[in-house]
């Protein structure tokens, strides 16, 4: 292997790399109890957080399917007890390792005014004062606001809120915890003990952990997965990835049936002697970072998936919050599912059969899934 001439490799050998990065080829790949979250976030760079309630919230769905014993304990142990992860912005709002926040203090340092013009210097003043004062606060804690129109759907009537966001974007505050979606601000130096914030990272240190944790998370990277919703920084990722071909660190490999599509990995992940992903029933987040990426996703497992919660009613296919079932390294269902939390049910408002290989025995093994997904949805 030269590198740069690319190396023919299959796509069902890519869905095993990929499937063994992400360690959903294992039982327990991560052990048990609150340092199996805290080595989960670390090794997956970022899971990603959502509002949406139909079914258990995307961040402990996606440690949930790591973590065969995961409780929702532990992820607040990790952010609120020993601060091992805290929330910032990756492509969304995600839990992130504190270990790697130098990434993000240049971000933090970025110019929002654009964002929120209504915000004043005076205002985040007033705010970290408060805070500085009284201790952390929540958005109820705020009853002197002078309600405003709502600007879009997602705002919210109360000014305070926008200082708040401010605030965290600004790494001056954190999340030091939550109820749900209610969460608690903290000034950040606090909350983690720090005299002073994290040196940021220089640009090409960034661009070293992005590529790093692509390779980490995925084995056989593209530019568009490396730099998800992150278009600015390809070209620069682009020349980095050059000079680790020209040192021998990264080769370029060509996916049979879309070899126009570049891709690289590490030539130990190409070496690696080939084993089965076995026959793992996986029930996925549409979030999860095996998903989350829908052309990726189609190129390496042929499904294409369809989040269709904002979609109208007569206009969808799957339903309106349907998990793509995974077995082995195959995709072959996409389940709408439903908890009744009063009934304490989870309940299938559509099944559809996707791929070329579902089978009676599938669904027996997927009803199980089910089964033990059920109790992990109204479980602690």
């Amino acid at each position: 292997m030269n590198g740069k001439t690319p190396v023919p490799i299959a796509r069902a050998r890519v869905r095993q790399i990929w499937l063994r990065a992400q360690k959903l080829d294992q039982h327990a790949p991560f052990g048990a109890g609150p340092s199996a979250t805290r080595a989960a976030v670390e090794h997956l760079g970022y899971v990603q957080i959502d509002t949406i309630h139909v079914i258990e919230r995307c961040h402990h769905h996606i440690l949930g399917s790591r973590i065969p014993d995961y409780r929702r304990a532990d992820l607040r142990h990790a952010q609120s007890v020993d601060k091992s992860v805290f929330e910032y912005w990756t492509h969304a709002l995600a839990y992130v390792p504190t270990g790697d926040f130098r990434f993000f203090v240049a971000a933090m340092r970025r110019d929002f005014r654009n964002r929120y013009p209504s915000v004043s210097a005076a205002d985040l003043r007033r705010l970290l004062a408060r805070i500085e004062d009284n201790g952390p606060l929540t958005i109820r804690d705020i009853d002197d606001d002078v309600l405003v129109k709502k600007d879009h759907a997602w705002a919210s009537r109360k000014p305070s809120r926008r200082v708040l966001q401010l605030a965290f974007y600004k790494g001056l505050l954190t999340i030091g915890a939550r109820d749900g979606m209610l969460k608690s601000y903290e000034l950040t130096h606090r909350h983690f003990g720090w005299e002073a914030p994290p040196k940021p990272a220089s640009v090409t240190a960034i661009l070293d952990y992005m590529l790093d944790r692509a390779l980490r998370t995925q084995g056989v990277v593209g530019l568009d997965s490396i730099c998800h919703l992150d278009a600015p920084r390809k070209p620069a990722m682009r020349r980095l990835i050059e000079r680790r071909v020209g040192r021998g660190e990264l080769v370029a490999v060509a996916l049979d049936g879309a070899e126009k599509l570049e891709h690289w990995a590490a030539p130990d992940t190409l070496d690696a002697p080939a084993s089965p992903v076995g026959d793992r029933v996986h029930i996925l987040s549409p979030f999860d970072p095996l998903i989350i990426q829908r052309k990726r996703l189609r190129l390496m497992f042929d499904y294409d998936h369809r989040f269709e919660a904002y979609v109208p009613k007569d206009k969808r296919v799957f339903g309106y919050f349907t998990l793509p079932v995974l077995i082995g390294d195959q995709v072959v269902a996409a389940i709408d599912l439903k908890t009744d939390r009063a009934a304490k049910k989870l309940l299938v408002q559509q099944w559809t059969w996707v791929g070329r290989s579902a089978s009676r025995a599938h669904r027996r093994r997927i009803e199980e899934e089910l089964h033990r997904f059920e109790r992990f949805q109204l479980g602690s």
